[in-house]
């Protein structure tokens, strides 16, 4: 639909664009042969483009805008506190007052072992850090040989050198001769892609004892941790049955491993707990945070560091020679505490929860009847839909993977609504703040995509 007149020259920014704006994650050859979407203005969970369109922002922006576009409150914090002290850095014996007052409101929130918190921009940045301190503090503990970090296939945790290596994301090991080494990558929790000819409980075991395979396999004494998303998001909204993080818990509870849960995603809400691990029982030595901590607002990043790491790495009284211009950036974490007071205030974490969360899962669930959909599936506000060419064998995949969740994305987009393709996969994310009939907005425009896909899919053989 269109919201007003159009008062933006697309097609001159497009050329602008396209001559000196070097997009991530993206084909520029294509891209600027076809012309970027310009976004121009945001409303709750609306988006504007240059041409006036109004667009249901399903992904949050990118899994981040949990309390909605357009909030006054945090415009107007950060244009206070640049008032007060625009920047300053917390190096050399310094520190300011919006950067204590986060830090002591991340440690209310956290889990009771977690106190402390380690600055940076991104969730890229908070697994480069998170790289170097869990190294660095088996190094202090005497135990120089534990450098292993194992973590899963198509795991996602950043696009940094460490990032991208932690990461299992073999395309993206193809650029620049990568995982570094001291790198090991497990099977992931993927019950609908690689284990349906078990029961999901029995998969979930099963897939959870890969780590514990790899650890005998490598050796414990070699073993620093073991990294994961709580769901993985990136990879494909993968949820993993019920029985994979109990016995997780089990196997890294009978070995002296540290535990990794990257909430850049699962953090603030997204699953109905402020952080994704306490959804799942877990009690991790170390959580990177990013995306929901200001809601996209401000870039800003970090580390939750529990007492056993931050007491080890306090212990031979040397310092950690790491850090980042703008870690606890002034600015950023002004917008951070209004952002976190708005997600407290109006309850959106409960909410989830109890309320928007189930509502959307029954709905979006629905969505698994349609002949496109092999499964759906939703924890919180995040969730997939599966898209195959016969349901009848649901987990046979399309012959090109990747092309018809291509083409179903962008009829979402002209549908006036974002879903992110990964695969063959339709994900979604949407702020926290999304209303019941917003929601019946959501579904029905996903089903009338799904409709449109479906008939683009037969009519050029894709499906029979």
């Amino acid at each position: 639909m269109t919201a007003h007149s159009n008062i933006y020259p697309t097609k001159a920014l497009q050329e602008l664009d396209a001559a000196h704006h070097w997009h991530p994650f993206s084909d520029m050859k294509s891209l600027n042969q076809e012309g970027s979407r310009v976004i121009t203005h945001a409303d709750g969970i609306w988006l504007t483009d240059s041409e006036g369109n109004r667009i249901l922002d399903g992904m949050a922006g990118l899994w981040c805008v949990q309390v909605g576009h357009g909030r006054k409150e945090i415009a107007d914090a950060v244009y206070k506190q640049m008032n007060e002290l625009s920047y300053y850095n917390t190096f050399f014996k310094t520190t300011h007052p919006p950067a204590i007052a986060l830090s002591e409101k991340l440690a209310k929130l956290a889990p009771d072992h977690i106190n402390r918190v380690f600055y940076c921009s991104s969730g890229s940045e908070a697994n480069d850090t998170v790289f170097r301190m869990v190294r660095t503090y088996w190094d202090k503990m005497g135990k120089p040989n534990k450098k292993v970090i194992i973590g899963r296939w198509n795991g996602y945790h950043g696009s940094t050198l460490a990032g991208t290596s932690l990461g299992g994301m073999k395309g993206m090991h193809q650029q620049g001769g990568l995982p570094v080494p001291g790198v090991h990558h497990i099977d992931q929790p993927y019950w609908f892609g690689e284990g349906h000819e078990m029961s999901p409980e029995e998969f979930g075991v099963f897939a959870a004892r890969k780590l514990e395979e790899a650890i005998d396999e490598i050796g414990e004494d070699k073993v620093a941790a073991f990294i994961a998303e709580p769901i993985q998001g990136a990879g494909g909204v993968i949820i993993p049955p019920e029985t994979y993080w109990p016995e997780i818990r089990r196997i890294l509870d009978e070995r002296d491993i540290l535990f990794v849960s990257d909430e850049v995603i699962c953090g603030f809400g997204r699953l109905g707990e402020w952080f994704g691990s306490t959804h799942y029982g877990m009690k991790p030595d170390l959580m990177p945070i990013a995306k929901g901590l200001t809601s996209g607002y401000l870039p800003m990043g970090g580390v939750m560091v529990s007492d056993r790491v931050a007491e080890g790495l306090m212990l031979s009284g040397e310092e950690f020679y790491h850090g980042y211009t703008y870690s606890g950036h002034p600015a950023c974490a002004a917008a951070a505490l209004a952002n976190l007071e708005i997600i407290e205030r109006e309850g959106l974490v409960e909410r989830v929860k109890t309320d928007i969360g189930p509502y959307l899962k029954e709905r979006w669930l629905k969505l698994g009847d349609h002949p496109l959909i092999g499964e759906a599936r939703m924890t919180g506000l995040v969730g997939a839909l599966e898209l195959v060419p016969d349901k009848k064998n649901p987990h046979r995949p399309f012959k090109d993977v990747g092309t018809a969740g291509t083409i179903c994305r962008d009829i979402s987009f002209g549908n006036g609504m974002v879903m992110r393709a990964v695969r063959d996969s339709l994900i979604i994310s949407p702020p926290l703040v999304l209303t019941h009939e917003e929601a019946d907005i959501l579904v029905k425009t996903a089903e009338k995509t799904l409709d449109e896909t479906y008939q683009v899919l037969k009519r050029d053989g894709w499906i029979g």
